[in-house]
């Protein structure tokens, strides 16, 4: 079976990711997608090569429907020197690395691709901040259930006190600090993420409590 991460065109990697995913058919795929919005023939078309491109919509649906990040399908991940070989990208495209692409789509920083202006610099570090935030979010709604369950146990199990800089305590308070910091210079930087981490506890609240 084709690999996803080395097939050397889009419709190639959807089509191995497909099955690696265990969706026989384009006509499975398809059906896995709600509301009828990705065709069995747009699969078909692409997976054959007789269509060369996506619209924006068509590959985040299939990317979500395969729990593959979009990524995947855009480049050959598993062959990070090899260029890129979506059709009609622009000429500035022509140099980039597959791990040059990936960096530059997904924000990383550091990461392959080289940043050029200020503005660039910016908005990865506002991204980064984002997913940092995000998961210190995580972590103190993880630390503060822990710190419930010590509460109820004998502390002296947990070496309670003994080692301050380690304790779930510490740590808990540590992780609220960073969610302020980083809350704070978001809304300085215009984003609205006042308010955002309530909202994400309580989906993942939702999670656990279907």
């Amino acid at each position: 079976m084709t690999d996803f991460r080395t097939a050397t065109s889009i419709g190639e990697r959807i089509r191995a990711a497909r099955k690696d995913r265990g969706f026989r058919t384009p006509a499975e795929l398809s059906a896995a997608i709600p509301g009828g919005v990705v065709k069995e023939s747009t699969i078909q078309n692409v997976e054959a090569g007789r269509k060369a491109e996506l619209t924006v919509s068509q590959l985040l649906n299939i990317s979500l429907a395969l729990r593959l990040p979009p990524a995947f399908l855009l480049a050959p991940l598993g062959r990070l020197d090899d260029k890129l070989d979506l059709a009609n990208l622009s000429d500035d495209f022509q140099s980039m690395t597959t791990a040059e692409f990936e960096s530059w789509l997904s924000g990383t920083t550091p990461g392959a691709y080289r940043v050029t202006t200020a503005a660039e610099h910016r908005d990865r570090h506002q991204l980064q901040a984002i997913r940092e935030l995000g998961t210190n979010i995580r972590e103190r709604d993880r630390l503060t259930k822990v710190l419930e369950l010590e509460a109820e146990l004998d502390s002296s199990a947990y070496d309670v006190g003994r080692h301050p800089g380690s304790t779930t305590s510490s740590r808990l308070k540590e992780s609220k600090r960073r969610i302020t910091e980083l809350t704070a210079y978001l809304v300085s930087s215009g984003l609205e993420a006042d308010g955002w981490e309530i909202h994400l506890s309580q989906s993942e609240d939702e999670k656990e409590n279907p």
